[in-house]
């Protein structure tokens, strides 16, 4: 299973499902532990890409029940690695796997193997000390067969620490086994072992002249077998090509006999020497020294720097001059851009704005203005070179109080002066006072089009970074920005200064949230002009930074003096089928109306009594109708009865001219039906055969024996099987049934497979009174048989009856309508008794044509669910954070309802609303604006509200308000 992808939505984390069964597990996890005197951790911690994840011990352990237990699950390759996967653990490369299945596997023996043992197999697990306290990845063997006495540690070995010869698998023998199964490799067998020296480093000068091969072997020989340790010699065959035995000749050779111990061969010798290998020589690094002989050219440079170093105090002596800039890296990218960008120098501006438009955007979570001190001003004083392209004015700002006072009837004042500090209040009368200077719109020339583009990126550069919320506010205090907003939002209707204008208005989108800014305000007239505007981005941006103005702060965002033409159009946009500009419109009205004196306005400036109407349809927009089907009561099968119905009349007759096995057949079918879930016996079933032809026995029609019917049955229903019912006691027996059929209620037609309906007259009087019961095949034979058998009126022999007055009573059953005998005419009681009739059951069109639907066999034993469908509208909705399973109203009928609820709120709070009442009074209808607002709508509101559960709530409170003001004729 491939790991998976940090871009995977899709892709499982695992987490812990605290449910009951999980903490019963981990309770009986610790109280296993506690007893067995083993460390236990309920939630072990496993790294994963996604960062550590608790480890669900109920999880893994059923997981590893479910692929055959931990030995099996070690026997295959990688097993560990896809169970991680499988249970939500990922990583992103090999090693990572690698290390979250060795340690899943681990975290599987220390917690869970020992209680597996116990709780799968019934077995007492191994003790501890050769479970728990030895590692995973040991060669041990499987866990499930391990014991006292098939495992041996390493301390039990009499001081052997590594396997000797008879322990190693041989060199052939594979070890895939082994890697299949998570285990390290073993280490090939080492063939040059290493044999410290025993001897004293300086050689006696007696045993030195006389140290041969010969003599030390001898020398070794000489001594008793028991004067060796037992424990460190083990026999074993001479081998003359044995290098241990070469090396300790060699050895002897070379340093003599030892003065303590001296081995003789390789068959006494030590078998703890044989796993190790000569240590590799030590290459120890040598430079070169430079001396005058080898390397005469660094010594003459290094002379000729002296002698440099030796004439500097000499002034005649001339040195070369040293370049600035060597070995210094300078600033980085960011105090370069911003060096540059303050420089004024326009090569240097053009690298400057270039990159701050790709760091800005590329960084912008982390360019912050507040590193970069300086850097907001610099862009500023960069934007402000627009107005010298279009009107002629350098504008200056200035930091000082007495320089930027600004008088049209002074001399000295100077227009182009800005307040850095408090920000310039008279920019819009400055900005009118200046003239525009004629420019192509479509050709400029090459220092003009570099000139502009450099301010664009200056103005872009502001754009991006004040999208990160740290950057708007701190720019919501530098008061040069509003008035640069205020400045190119006011420049010339120019196709080429389009993109500035909106890189303008997406800056103050995010500044107005942190503003306060009155009807006075130049930004907020600004941005009220905006609204004249037919470019759709412009009016959506402009909306967008009037509705967020305050957003963020305490202050209330009351909109004042907003025009009455800008009304108008934001009503004629909300008829738009544009739901971004739609959703703005709202945003906008929703702000307005919760000022009274706002609500007074529109009253005056557009017509509410087509506004709300409008507004009542938004609160469907984009809704859905969705049907459903509730279940009131499920559907239910009728018990089987050993009762078979009797043959209608008409189709005993027919029968009875019929010959076997047809007329079984047709028995069969017309009396029993289907259902794999029910039998009949088979006595019950022959029995009623016999009632319905057994006077037939004697005559000249054949007849079935009882065994050729009960075979006849799986003939005709292929499920149908007969079948012996053992009997559990003695005394009882068998009982033989069919299986897999049931008694029809109501007959059916063998042929047109259309039901018969019985009829339900009361005949008999008094405490003996029973339905007449008889089959009928259609209405109108039903009806001549009642007309005729129970009412006693003659039919003529056209088929007419003549229409009399009869004093005459319904016998139907449970019917109700003349339970005493009543004078009427015979017609009315012929149309009421027709009412009890079954209707004409439909038909094909043609004989060629076929209904699936009425050819379809009905089951009658089962009663259909009793159900109800629902239909209500479906609008947007949003989950809750904090209740995801709750929907709550959101989009444009959200924002609909809103405004409405405001409307209805302030609009009995104004002075129109005393007007009306006054005009009230004199004469004329009675109401204020409430009922002359909201009555036309009153029925599709409280529509709205039993339809629409996310919107109910809204609609309630909507309607209380409008409620509280009249009573409502309804």
């Amino acid at each position: 299973m491939a790991p998976g992808r940090p871009g995977n939505k899709d892709l499982y984390i695992h987490e812990i499902d605290r449910t009951p069964e999980y903490v019963e597990f981990i309770q009986k996890l610790q109280a296993f532990h506690d007893k067995r005197g083993t460390s236990f951790e309920p939630e072990p911690r496993l790294p994963t890409m996604h960062g550590h994840v608790n480890v669900d011990l109920l999880k893994l352990y059923k997981a590893v029940i479910a692929k055959g237990g931990y030995d099996e699950l070690n026997r295959v390759q990688k097993a560990w690695g896809v169970l991680a996967a499988e249970l939500g653990m990922h990583h992103i490369d090999n090693k990572g796997i690698g290390q979250l299945s060795f340690q899943l596997k681990q975290d599987f023996y220390r917690y869970l193997a020992a209680y597996w043992i116990q709780d799968q197999y019934g077995r007492e697990p191994p003790p501890k000390e050769i479970l728990e306290q030895q590692s995973c990845a040991s060669k041990h063997g499987p866990v499930l067969t391990r014991t006292a006495e098939n495992f041996k540690l390493s301390s039990s070995r009499s001081g052997v620490e590594t396997p000797g010869r008879d322990e190693r698998p041989s060199e052939s023998t594979p070890v895939s086994g082994n890697r299949a199964s998570g285990r390290l490799r073993e280490a090939p067998p080492q063939r040059v072992p290493f044999q410290p020296e025993t001897g004293p480093s300086r050689q006696p000068r007696q045993t030195s002249q006389h140290a041969t091969p010969t003599s030390t072997t001898t020398t070794h020989n000489s001594h008793p077998p028991h004067t060796q340790p037992a424990n460190h010699h083990l026999p074993q065959h001479h081998n003359p090509n044995n290098p241990l035995h070469l090396i300790q000749a060699q050895q002897a050779a070379l340093r003599g006999a030892s003065s303590t111990f001296t081995p003789t061969n390789p068959d006494t010798a030590s078998r703890l020497l044989e796993p190790f290998e000569p240590r590799p020589p030590i290459s120890v690094p040598l430079r070169p020294v430079n001396t005058p002989g080898n390397n005469p050219v660094e010594f003459a440079k290094r002379q000729r720097q002296l002698r440099i170093a030796a004439s500097i105090s000499d002034p005649q002596v001339f040195l070369r001059p040293a370049i600035p800039g060597i070995g210094f890296e300078g600033p980085n990218i960011y105090m370069r851009c911003l060096q540059a960008l303050r420089s004024g120098i326009p090569a240097e501006q053009s690298f400057a704005l270039n990159h701050l438009v790709k760091i800005s955007f590329e960084r912008g979570d982390k360019y912050k203005f507040e590193s970069f001190l300086g850097l907001a001003e610099g862009l500023i004083e960069k934007a402000l070179e627009i107005s010298g392209l279009f009107f002629g004015v350098d504008w200056q700002i200035s930091y000082l109080n007495d320089q930027v006072s600004y008088s049209s009837d002074s001399e000295n004042s100077d227009i182009a002066i800005l307040d850095g500090l408090n920000g310039t209040s008279d920019i819009l009368e400055r900005i009118r006072k200046l003239r525009p200077k004629p420019v192509l719109d479509h050709m400029q020339p090459a220092e003009f089009g570099d000139r502009l583009l450099r301010i664009t990126e200056a103005v872009l550069t502001i754009r991006n970074m004040v999208m990160l919320v740290e950057n708007a506010i701190y720019m919501a205090d530098v008061y040069p920005l509003k008035d640069l907003l205020c400045i190119i939002l006011r420049l010339p209707t120019l196709e080429m200064l389009v993109e500035i204008k909106h890189f303008a208005l997406d800056t103050a989108e995010q500044l107005t949230p942190w503003l306060v800014l009155d009807s006075d305000d130049a930004l907020y007239q600004t941005l009220l002009l905006q609204l004249y505007s037919t470019d759709r981005g412009t009016i959506l941006t402009s909306l967008r930074a009037i509705s967020r103005i305050s957003m963020n702060l305490e202050a209330t965002n009351k909109l004042q003096n907003v025009p009455a033409i800008v009304l108008q159009n934001i009503m004629n946009w909300l008829l738009l089928n544009d739901e971004e500009l739609m959703d703005a419109c709202l945003d906008f009205l929703y702000q307005y109306t919760a000022v009274v004196a706002n609500v007074e306005f529109l009253l005056k400036a557009v017509n509410m009594e087509h506004v709300v109407p409008h507004l009542v349809r938004l609160l469907a927009h984009g809704a859905k109708r969705v049907k459903e089907d509730r279940v009131l009561e499920p559907e239910r099968k009728a018990q089987a009865s050993e009762e078979v119905a009797a043959l209608p009349p008409d189709l005993q007759e027919e029968l009875t001219k019929t010959d076997e096995p047809q007329r079984c057949f047709k028995w069969l079918q017309s009396l029993f039906e289907e259902d794999s879930e029910s039998h009949i016996t088979q006595i019950a079933i022959w029995q009623a055969y016999q009632n319905s032809f057994g006077a037939l026995a004697g005559g000249s029609r054949n007849v079935l024996s009882a065994a050729d019917f009960i075979r006849n049955v799986s003939h005709v229903f292929t499920k149908a099987r007969a079948q012996i019912i053992r009997s559990q006691r003695p005394e009882q027996p068998d009982l033989f049934i069919i299986e897999g059929i049931r008694a029809r209620t109501l007959p059916i037609d063998p042929e047109k497979k259309d039901e018969y309906s019985p009829c339900q007259w009361k005949v008999g009087k008094g405490t003996y009174t029973k339905t007449c019961n008889q089959f009928f095949l259609g209405g109108e034979k039903m009806w001549h048989h009642v007309v005729v058998a129970h009412l006693g009126i003659v039919v003529g022999e056209d088929g007419r009856i003549e229409n009399k007055d009869v004093n005459a009573s319904c016998d139907w059953e449970s019917c109700l309508k003349y339970p005493q005998p009543t004078q009427m005419k015979l017609s009315e009681l012929t149309r009421h008794v027709k009412t009890h009739f079954p209707s004409p059951q439909k038909r094909p069109l043609s004989e060629g044509s076929t209904d699936s639907a009425s050819k379809r066999p009905r089951r009658a034993y089962i009663t259909p669910a009793k159900t109800m469908s629902l239909a209500w509208e479906q609008t947007i909705v949003t989950r809750d954070e904090r209740n995801p399973k709750m929907e709550q109203a959101a989009g444009i009928p959200l924002s609909a309802v809103l405004v409405l609820r405001n409307i209805a709120r302030n609009v009995v709070k104004t002075e129109s609303e005393e007007q009306l009442l006054k005009k009230h009074e004199m004469g004329g209808e009675g109401g204020g604006w409430n009922e002359k607002l909201f009555r036309p709508v009153m029925a599709r509101l409280f529509e709205v509200m039993t339809e629409n559960r996310a919107m109910a709530d809204y609609i309630t409170s909507l309607l209380q308000l409008v409620q509280d003001d009249y009573k409502a004729p309804y």
